[in-house]
């Protein structure tokens, strides 16, 4: 889930910038603090927009640095379990593939794909379903649902693992002939169920 939030915090302007426009100065120090970072609260925090720098800034003896209070606001994905999102594969492996969602990579592993006995080929970078023919390669989209998050600490990015091994999940074009499959057989059953009454 994507989300906008707005923030306080504290920044150092460095004396080497004074002179600067405040604006920018503090723009800058708060994508250098923040942008690309995760955080278990905020999430993966994708870019810093809207910072204002209040122009009244503090001194620390010692330092000769200006501290200043800023306000901002951050773009920010933060994955929630049980959340369906839809992503292209990026890398097919023996043990699974990984699906870009937002700015991470998730895994569905092998287990997770269909319910079906999956093999890897190495040569064609593909993993397929003996009994169903299903194919599934990098480029490929698909519909997964979250099924576990660890948000990494001090530098980590983080793990998301997805499953697809539920009605109307998987790639995209297995669920459009799902869904086809589904409305034919019940045009049938109602087609059925009419001439059953015309004749009773």
């Amino acid at each position: 889930m994507f989300k906008l939030i707005t923030l306080e915090d504290t920044i150092r302007i460095p004396p080497e910038t004074f002179g600067n426009p405040l604006g920018s100065v503090g723009l800058q120090q708060v994508k250098a603090k923040y942008e690309g970072a995760v955080d278990e609260e905020l999430g993966y925090v994708i870019a810093v927009t809207d910072v204002k720098v209040s122009p009244i800034g503090k001194i620390i003896p010692g330092d000769g640095a200006t501290y200043h209070k800023v306000t901002f606001s951050l773009l920010t994905f933060y994955p929630k379990i049980q959340e369906i999102v839809e992503g292209d594969v990026v890398e097919i492996a023996d043990f699974g593939a990984f699906v870009r969602i937002g700015p991470v990579d998730a895994l569905l592993h092998v287990s997770q794909l269909m319910d079906d006995f999956i093999s890897y080929d190495e040569k064609q970078g593909v993993l397929f379903g003996k009994e169903t023919k299903r194919k599934l390669s990098s480029g490929d989209q698909v519909r997964v649902r979250i099924t576990a998050v660890s948000l990494g600490r001090a530098g980590s990015s983080g793990k998301i693992g997805v499953t697809a091994r539920q009605p109307f999940l998987g790639k995209l074009e297995w669920i459009e002939q799902e869904s086809k499959r589904t409305k034919e057989a019940i045009a049938k059953e109602k087609k059925e169920n009419s001439e059953e009454e015309k004749g009773g």
